[in-house]
């Protein structure tokens, strides 16, 4: 049986369900289940928080005796593994499912096709491709971790009527109106984690949490490229570690320095940063710089990351780098720091093609890049960037402005502009990479 318009309605409203719980199923994608009788939903669920139960199951039990010969909606392929829990694909089967349509098949090597024949070959009819392309943008993140080894990237601009997006030596300015500062704040909620340069972590001091009411808990692990660990122990974000999650990423200490790299950026240095996935670990100065499996790192040269090392942020760079943090010093900052609740990952932050695939291998799948020109050109020029947010505001910054890294006329290529919104007197452009 081919995909009816019929299905296509009752597999939005399994897509509609599985945005309720993006960035809250840890490891786990936020899928989508809805089980049809008669044309009557008699089940449905989304992956739980934290990521058990699945929606499958969750749905099939809510159907109970209704779900034999009915059909089931599911955005993702059902798992056919053996994991901490047993597979939906059984589960569907336990049920006496008729028929199983499903939106996107899975790539997760374990489960990829192995669902489908599963389900196949215990008599259930499967369709698969309903509403392909709006199921893969409702599983960006997981999808991206699992086919390119990394997080799925958003970059968030605000940029004034002028090009600005902040002031120098002003910290935060706001720029778009309280309707737009809301919708990002929903977005933080559905993202794994946040990252800001050290400028900007300590020019504004922000916080970075989830601050509409009830979503407080929602708040993503905070990441602050941090070369020289200069991070204050008095900003909020140290102040709240033990609450919310702080990651700073470090250079690796290579002391004593080479003769001849006097004046060179730490980029430029040998053995500085670690292999993909090596977190928290200081690679053997005499090994080899790899990617490790030989995988992850030319996967993502091969979607447009620069191969080359990208220069360290200008004026972002603090410390050794500068002539100044001795062994001892860094020592120092990287104790306090860890007793004040942060993590100190050691993983050169200028390098984010090696810093993503490390971030995944922490289960981190979506990651927000609201920090700065400086950062935010860091992952453009890098190609490392999938989504972009582009606010527009009215407001006019003036002298002293901070142009930003790009404006609706210079999105990078690769990009299909995907929707604009208004939100009071600011317009969003969204625009996304093909998955």
């Amino acid at each position: 049986m081919s995909i009816t318009p019929h299905d296509e309605r009752f597999m939005a409203a399994a897509i509609r369900l599985s945005r309720w719980h993006l960035g809250r199923t840890a490891t786990n994608p936020s899928v989508g289940c809805v089980i049809v009788r008669d044309g009557v939903i008699v089940g449905r669920a989304v992956t739980a928080l934290s990521g058990r139960p699945h929606a499958e199951t969750q749905a099939l039990a809510e159907a109970g005796a209704l779900a034999r010969g009915a059909t089931a909606y599911v955005t993702l392929e059902p798992c056919s593994h053996h994991g901490k829990t047993p597979p939906c694909a059984e589960a569907l089967i336990a049920y006496g499912v008729a028929r199983v349509v499903i939106s996107v098949t899975d790539p997760d090597p374990r489960v990829s096709g192995r669902g489908i024949t599963m389900l196949r070959e215990a008599g259930i009819e499967v369709d698969a491709g309903a509403l392909e392309a709006e199921g893969r943008h409702s599983l960006a993140s997981y999808l991206t971790r699992q086919t390119k080894n990394r997080p799925y990237v958003t970059l968030k601009l605000a940029v004034s009527a002028d090009g600005m997006i902040g002031r120098k030596g002003a910290g935060q300015v706001a720029i778009t109106g309280p309707e737009a500062r809301a919708q990002v704040q929903a977005l933080r909620a559905e993202t794994d984690a946040i990252l800001v340069g050290i400028g900007t972590a300590i020019t504004d001091d922000p916080l970075l949490t989830v601050r509409t009411p009830g979503l407080e808990s929602q708040s993503p692990i905070r990441i602050v490229l941090d070369p020289s660990l200069a991070l204050p122990l008095t900003s909020k974000l140290v102040e709240t570690a033990r609450q919310v999650p702080v990651i700073v990423v470090a250079s690796e200490e290579v002391w004593p320095l080479p003769s001849d790299a006097e004046g060179l950026p730490p980029s430029a240095l040998p053995g500085i940063f670690p292999t993909g996935g090596e977190i928290g670990k200081r690679r053997d100065p005499n090994s080899p710089v790899s990617d490790g499996d030989g995988f992850a790192l030319r996967q993502d040269v091969r979607q447009g990351a620069n191969p080359d090392p990208i220069s360290p942020l200008v004026g972002e760079i603090s410390g050794r780098a500068e002539g100044g943090a001795s062994p001892a010093d860094m020592d120092s900052r990287r104790a306090a720091l860890e007793a004040a609740g942060v993590e100190v990952l050691y993983c050169n932050p200028y390098h984010p093609e090696v810093l993503l695939p490390a971030l995944a291998t922490r289960g981190i799948s979506s990651l927000l890049v609201e920090g700065g020109a400086k950062t935010a050109r860091l992952f453009l020029e890098a190609g490392l960037v999938d989504r972009i947010q582009l606010y527009q505001a009215p407001v006019v910054i003036g002298e002293r402005g901070i142009e930003s890294p790009l404006d609706a006329t210079d999105i990078p290529s690769g990009f299909a502009h995907t929707s604009t919104l208004m939100f009071g007197e600011d317009r969003l452009d969204e625009y996304e990479r093909g998955l």
